[in-house]
């Protein structure tokens, strides 16, 4: 590919101050472990069958209005070793998804190293691996694909690799923790500035899950351990960013678990700028309660459904004071759940916007439901919260994926016989096409359960 000859049309002015833009993504997830790692492939493009319907799948993202896409790149099966890559796929789809002006935001790391990093994110070649890999795709896709996502949810990365050992490397305890996490924010920096010199106009999109925790029982412990978590919720970007100085609340305790003073001043002098920085949050998986348990802490999600949207936008732009954009949100139920959550995140989102809150944009993700994260474990909950034993009896009794399907898109997936996964638009797509199209005015005041609106959001919510 040319740099500069795609015949795409460059992007416009997504995300500038002033406007807001209505964004989709697509589900990326692309976990290779190395063989003696007990785990599957998670390759979420393969499990709900995008590989094969990419075509489909992109020319929906025009179809519902959306004037933005979340798109995963890949790396684990493009960066082949040390200067060797395979663009192949990338060259096909890439110019295709930014036709007629899409905006484009390559994740370029979505919870998965390439196997030749034998010890993935703890490998001492990761942060030039990834920077290597950032530089080249930002020169290749350069007037295509502009705007870069260095790497997703840092904190779920931390915790699925460094905290629980679910993906590679496999590490446990908060020292695994601190591991990952440091090697993540290095390999970030990296990342931005490789990015920024292959392209200078280059847009970074820092995206980041919302921490909100609290102690469910009042009990000292759980309410000590929900103040931690929250604090680490601020670590990655903080990390990223530079500010974890001495007198910083995180320092003294990353030290207690295994940084070293050299390692966080390396980190201080490598601060770089983000350019937008992305919200994740889920109004029924992002809240947690925390209660006392026989073998420990347990971790209760809960659903604050606009308020806690509110209070994670609030937090960010407070802490960082960065132009924002609502990366991921979805709700999983029924075709009328998510039909409610798009009209009242959509519209609570809107009226901060309205309010003077800094915040640009509004994804939907997953675009079509995806693969639970437990089939690659062999039907093992993987998630920091228990499931409904009716759920895990679901999935161990059945070897189609219709019982590990998330219904949380705008698409339906249906799995026929064959196992193959058809596509079924749900009245929520359309309820998305309305705002993204702009037949839904702009809000002029939040609504939530108790809004305007409550009495058919309780009832969708099933409460």
């Amino acid at each position: 590919m040319t740099r500069g000859t795609s015949g795409v049309e460059r992007p416009g002015e997504a995300f500038a101050p002033g406007t807001f833009t209505w964004a989709l993504g697509i589900e990326d997830t692309c976990v290779y472990p190395p063989a003696r790692f007990a785990m599957a492939p998670l390759d979420e493009h393969v499990l709900t069958g995008h590989d094969d319907a990419w075509r489909g799948d992109l020319d929906t993202v025009r179809d519902l209005g959306a004037t933005a896409l979340r798109y995963g790149v890949d790396w684990p099966k493009v960066h082949l070793g040390p200067g060797r890559f395979d663009w192949s796929v990338l060259d096909e789809r890439l110019p295709r998804a930014a036709d007629g002006g899409v905006t484009v935001i390559a994740d370029l790391v979505h919870y998965g190293t390439p196997t030749w990093l034998d010890d993935s994110f703890a490998d001492p070649r990761y942060p030039d691996a990834i920077a290597e890999f950032a530089g080249a795709f930002a020169d290749r896709y350069a007037g295509v694909v502009d705007h870069v996502t260095p790497l997703n949810e840092p904190i779920t990365t931390a915790s699925f690799a460094g905290l629980r050992g679910v993906w590679p490397p496999g590490l446990s305890g908060w020292s695994g923790w601190t591991c990952v996490v440091l090697a993540i924010a290095t390999g970030i920096q990296r990342s931005v500035r490789a990015v920024r010199a292959a392209n200078p106009h280059a847009v970074v999109v820092h995206v980041e899950a919302s921490t909100l925790v609290e102690s469910g029982d009042g009990d000292p412990e759980t309410t000590a351990e929900a103040g931690l978590l929250e604090l680490v919720g601020t670590v990655p970007t903080d990390l990223v960013l530079g500010r974890v100085v001495p007198g910083h609340p995180a320092h003294g305790w990353l030290l207690e678990h295994g940084a070293t003073e050299s390692g966080l001043r390396e980190l201080v002098d490598g601060a770089v700028a983000v350019d937008l920085l992305g919200v994740n949050y889920y109004p029924d998986l992002t809240p947690r309660r925390l209660v006392s348990g026989v073998d420990g802490t347990v971790q209760h999600a809960h659903d604050r459904w606009t308020d806690g949207l509110a209070e994670a936008l609030g937090r960010f732009a407070g802490r960082y004071g960065l132009p924002m954009l609502v990366t991921e949100t979805s709700i999983e139920g029924a075709d009328e759940l998510r039909s409610a959550w798009v009209r009242d995140a959509a519209d609570t989102v809107r009226a901060l916007a309205a309010s003077g809150t800094d915040v640009r944009g509004f994804t939907w993700w997953p675009l079509f439901d995806f693969v639970d994260w437990s089939y690659a474990a062999g039907g093992r909950n993987v998630e920091e919260f228990e499931l409904p034993d009716a759920v895990v009896a679901d999935r161990a009794a059945s070897d189609r994926k219709t019982p590990y399907l998330r219904r949380m898109g705008l698409v339906r997936l249906e799995e026929d016989e064959g196992g193959v996964l058809h596509r079924v638009r749900t009245p929520a797509a359309e309820r998305f096409r309305e705002w993204a199209t702009g037949a839904v005015a702009a809000a002029s005041s939040v609504v939530g359960p108790a809004g305007t609106d409550g009495a058919r959001t309780e009832d969708a919510r099933g409460t």
